[in-house]
């Protein structure tokens, strides 16, 4: 407990901290003898309800994702001299990630899962969205913190996790959609959307760009045009104001814009249009029927949606990217 939650204290029989990820606090409770209420090295966080052992302490408190990489370093933890317990160092644990950071949005990703059989993907799929295909810069974690404001305690519901990435593929930020317990919607909470990282230029990128890409606000939006055209790379740039300026890949010689039928949507439909034309990148807007494409996709069905999609598609993209009817 020392060398990883060294935030914490003991308290008797007890060590306390804020969480298994070293957060200072007095939530989370490590029992340090065995007693008829549990083994030694059993730890329950009575804020979130997470439980475990040492081996989960190691993996979190690291942010570790293989287990074969957790055996190693309780291996080496093993291994090593047990000095004084005021000698023991401290900068074995890894430090904080400062909140919001490019670091924290990494880790964050990290300790996620893929999301096939997950809340997640029953969400999505709640949305009309079966064509999963190269997402996997998509990933769900069964308890993502949540806290509405600076004084009010700390939440953890399940989340719908993205990440953000460069042109480069490197993780920049990540976005999260918190998620009802059972999938069936996103959780019920003030804003159960939020974003972290750097994200100005950057994007949620679904496939591999060439000469023809698509590119849009809202992730599910995205994926909903994804399912009709499941042949078109595509990059959710998370908000009208970020997608404006997303970053062009070399290759890209024609760009979709997957318009949000908004005054907001509007305004980036411009911007982009404009910059890449000054960029010598053909842009072709796809406009929605309802608000957006997720909107269509559930109200009017996949047919219907096929329908539009086609008549708005350049002649030479329908045959190779569209889903056959």
């Amino acid at each position: 407990c020392r060398h990883y939650l060294d935030a914490g204290r003991r308290q008797g029989n007890y060590w306390q901290v804020g969480d298994v990820r070293n957060t200072p606090g007095r939530s989370m409770f490590v029992r340090l003898n065995d007693s008829p209420k549990g083994s030694a090295g059993k730890f329950t966080d009575a804020a979130t309800g997470e439980h475990g052992d040492l081996l989960d302490v190691i993996r979190e408190s690291l942010g570790l994702v293989d287990f074969a990489d957790v055996a190693e370093e309780a291996r080496r933890f093993l291994s090593l001299p047990h000095p004084e317990p005021a000698l023991l160092p401290k900068m074995h644990a890894k430090a904080p990630a400062p909140t919001g950071s490019s670091e924290a949005a990494r880790r964050l990703f990290a300790m996620s899962q893929p999301i096939g059989g997950t809340i997640a993907e029953t969400y999505l799929r709640n949305r009309g969205i079966t064509a999963l295909h190269g997402t996997g810069n998509l990933r769900f974690h069964p308890r993502c913190h949540y806290r509405p404001d600076d004084d009010s305690p700390t939440e953890t519901w399940p989340a719908l996790i993205a990440a953000v990435t460069d042109l480069s593929d490197k993780t920049t930020g990540a976005h999260r959609t918190w998620l009802a317990l059972d999938g069936s919607d996103k959780a019920p909470i003030d804003t159960p959307r939020k974003a972290m990282g750097d994200l100005l230029g950057h994007a949620v990128r679904f496939g591999i760009p060439g000469d023809v890409m698509a590119a849009g606000e809202g992730i599910e939006s995205v994926l909903s045009v994804r399912e009709i055209i499941p042949g078109m790379a595509a990059a959710a740039a998370l908000s009208a104001a970020h997608l404006a300026a997303i970053l062009f890949p070399d290759t890209l010689r024609r760009l979709y814009i997957v318009r949000d039928d908004d005054p907001a949507g509007d305004g980036a439909m411009a911007t982009l249009t404009e910059r890449a034309n000054a960029a010598g990148i053909e842009a072709i807007t796809l406009s929605p029927t309802c608000q957006d494409f997720n909107e269509d996709l559930r109200q009017l069905g996949v047919d219907t949606l096929r329908v539009n999609l086609r008549v708005q598609l350049a002649s030479q993209d329908v045959a190779r990217l569209m889903a056959r009817a």
